[in-house]
């Protein structure tokens, strides 16, 4: 079952979720719990302290790490760049009867190919060159806890060999050594790869990721769960606004519908980012839709967005399908298409209003598909 306690991500101080819902100025109203003792600060309904969000989609992962927490199966987690996996295992760590035991971690982007094997499994002095003094490698080191590999389908394919007998034989031996060595860890593994695809590509072993992969955790993109968005903006609000010592800014409805209808390519990592830029730049105490540097991270469909105009169309039929044709690309936000634009929201609003009235359908467009978007008042 999912924890019956909610936990305020300031504070970490746990609370009853039957406790009543407040104001949070700072998104113009949005309603969240808060804890008596302190200020309206958005908490998470869960215990896992550190992740943000209700939406159902993150509801259902933490319904799925509930259920693995308390046992040591094999967990496998999947998502873009900047989901939250490191979270994610360390929310299953930390909810483990492992939890007062090592969580350690490797990434394997950050390792080069040469020294991989050094790093799992430690090795000997005098074993290579460079290897002046022993050293353990993160299995002897996460003994009796969690290990946690990033990136695995980075891992070089001879590795994955040696890494499929470990998990298999709670085994291994030092880089040089010939001394078999226990191992008792929980191991998590992380992709943001799918690792099916690369199992059929024959850059992964199948027979490895059905080791590690006795649990699978997909984790959704921030896209996918724009519900959370407003959570998560505040959270970093108060966060950076501690951090750069300034007051908490207040979010314009319009910069809130714009960050809440991005698309967020890098994900919570991306919004983390433009909100602490959005703190340290803002005038004053608002953030509005001028500090949140966005456009070099749109999607190159709404770079641009028309071809070149067909001759017999009047300028204000090229106009008509330039702003309706941008709308399209950027689902309908009206924020985003009028930044795109270099107009303001008012102007293009108004220029709606004004199709709309005039009652014609949307003409061909240029590419020769019709418009999606539906005018609107």
């Amino acid at each position: 079952m999912m924890p019956t306690v909610a936990v305020c991500v300031y504070c970490s101080q746990k609370i009853e979720e039957k406790e009543k819902s407040v104001d949070v100025p700072h998104l113009g109203g949005v309603a969240h719990l808060a804890c008596a003792q302190s200020p309206a600060h958005v908490v998470t309904t869960n215990a896992y302290g550190g992740i943000i969000g209700q939406s159902r989609q993150l509801r259902e992962v933490l319904a799925k790490i509930d259920k693995v927490a308390g046992g040591d199966a094999n967990v496998c987690i999947m998502g873009e760049s900047g989901t939250g996996k490191e979270l994610i295992a360390r929310a299953i760590h930390q909810s483990s009867p492992r939890r007062d035991r090592p969580l350690v971690t490797l990434d394997c982007t950050a390792i080069p190919e040469g020294l991989m094997e050094s790093q799992l499994f430690g090795h000997r002095r005098g074993s290579f060159t460079g290897a002046v003094e022993h050293r353990n490698g993160v299995f002897a080191l996460a003994h009796t806890g969690t290990l946690f590999i990033d990136e695995i389908s980075e891992l070089p394919l001879p590795l994955q060999a040696k890494l499929l007998r470990v998990i298999q034989a709670h085994e291994f031996v030092k880089v040089g050594g010939s001394k078999l060595i226990r191992t008792d860890i929980r191991l998590i593994t992380a992709s943001n790869k799918d690792l099916r695809e690369v199992v059929v590509d024959g850059t992964f072993r199948a027979d490895l990721y059905y080791r590690i992969a006795v649990v699978m955790i997909q984790l959704p993109a921030l896209r996918e769960r724009r519900d959370d968005i407003p959570h998560l903006v505040e959270h970093f609000l108060h966060k950076f606004s501690t951090v750069h010592r300034r007051p908490v800014p207040t979010v314009t409805p319009q910069a809130l519908e714009l960050l809440t209808s991005y698309s967020w390519p890098g994900n919570v990592r991306q919004l983390e980012n433009c909100i602490e830029q959005a703190v340290v730049l803002a005038d004053g105490a608002t953030i509005d839709v001028d500090v949140l540097s966005l456009d070099e991270h749109e999607p190159k469909k709404a770079a641009g967005v028309t071809p070149s105009a067909p001759a017999g169309l009047t300028l204000r039929e090229v106009e008509q399908e330039h702003i309706l044709q941008t709308l399209s690309a950027v689902d309908g936000s009206r924020t985003r298409a009028a930044r795109l634009l270099g107009i303001s929201l008012r102007c293009l609003q108004y220029k709606l209003k004004s199709y709309a009235e005039e009652g014609g359908e949307p003409i061909e467009a240029f590419g020769g598909a019709r418009t999606k978007y539906t005018l609107g008042v």
